[in-house]
């Protein structure tokens, strides 16, 4: 999948603001999918080290090869690099070990899609951004729904019920801290440099972080069967370098609050992927979090962010 380029007309802009969120959010549901797919066969940080290299590789070329403009300065790169560390290394690394750890992926992805909330929280200080007292409520139903989902510790997976480990929850935790500064971090020191070159970066960057982690962490096995390398190859071409350029690409063209207002469908898509491929299910303490989940981050993301 070639990465997504940015629109140049003004009506290509606006076609491509309206469709490609809900682009996005379909992709990014097959995330927490292709971890779970691939956790029998390899360690969540050397899935993660393949993926990421060749990702690297693949993009390299593909900016190579189309003449892609390259950042000026190694304090651009590095931004680029940073970047990708939170974004690709950080949150990726959590959620993988999370779900590697047992933990199913429609709670997962709960936990992340309160992303949202956290830059309607953070927007207000960095950028200037209010928040409505009609958002307020919404966050804190989310976070109301948060503490109803981690409160119930009983998870049914197929026909066994385990326990979510708090050390699965501070995981997942971790993730959406990330991939929530990241953005951030995307937005504000990365919105000037070439979307095909950016990428080779924010890949690296992801790439060294998790080749370290496994280097320190892990044993580095992995089960060559049909599907892993299906996971392996989804997640490299269809999310590394398709649904992140995707989602590069909505930032720096300002749509980064049209992409968190859409980002509360991904947990109940995962849900539903996850019951139908794995035969996960929810307590119903839990889908009454997610269901608390889901309309805080409805009210808050209807236009999630104004400017003051």
């Amino acid at each position: 999948m070639p990465a997504p380029q940015a629109p140049n007309s003004a009506a290509d802009k606006t076609a491509f603001l309206t469709l490609a969120p809900a682009l996005f959010v379909g992709l990014w549901a097959t995330g927490y999918i292709s971890a779970r797919l691939g956790a029998p066969y390899a360690e969540p940080y050397t899935f993660l080290s393949y993926r990421f290299s060749i990702a690297f590789v693949l993009m390299l070329a593909y900016a190579f090869f189309t003449d892609a403009k390259w950042p000026g300065t190694l304090k651009l790169a590095g931004h680029s690099f940073i970047a990708g560390i939170l974004i690709h290394g950080v949150y990726l690394g959590g959620v993988f070990h999370a779900i590697y750890l047992g933990m199913p992926t429609g709670l997962a992805a709960i936990i992340i899609g309160l992303q949202p909330l956290l830059t309607a929280i953070a927007s207000a200080p960095l950028f200037g951004e209010r928040v409505t007292p009609k958002q307020w409520l919404g966050i804190g139903l989310g976070f109301t729904g948060l503490v109803i989902i981690v409160s119930a510790k009983t998870v049914s997976v197929g026909p066994q019920a385990r326990n979510v480990e708090l050390l699965q929850y501070g995981l997942c935790i971790i993730s959406l801290l990330a991939i929530t500064a990241g953005t951030f971090y995307q937005k504000a020191f990365c919105a000037t440099q070439g979307l095909r070159s950016g990428n080779v970066f924010q890949l690296l960057g992801g790439a060294t972080f998790v080749l370290a982690m496994a280097f320190f962490l892990e044993e580095g096995r992995i089960d060559w069967t049909g599907e892993f390398i299906f996971a392996l190859g989804w997640s490299t071409v269809v999310l590394s370098l398709g649904a992140f350029s995707l989602l590069m690409v909505m930032i720096r063209q300002g749509a980064i609050t049209k992409v968190a207002s859409l980002l509360f469908l991904v947990p109940p898509i995962t849900a539903i992927m996850g019951y139908v491929l794995f035969g996960e299910v929810l307590s119903g303490l839990q889908i009454f979090g997610m269901a608390f989940s889901v309309v805080g981050v409805g009210l808050a993301s209807g236009n999630l962010l104004k400017k003051s």
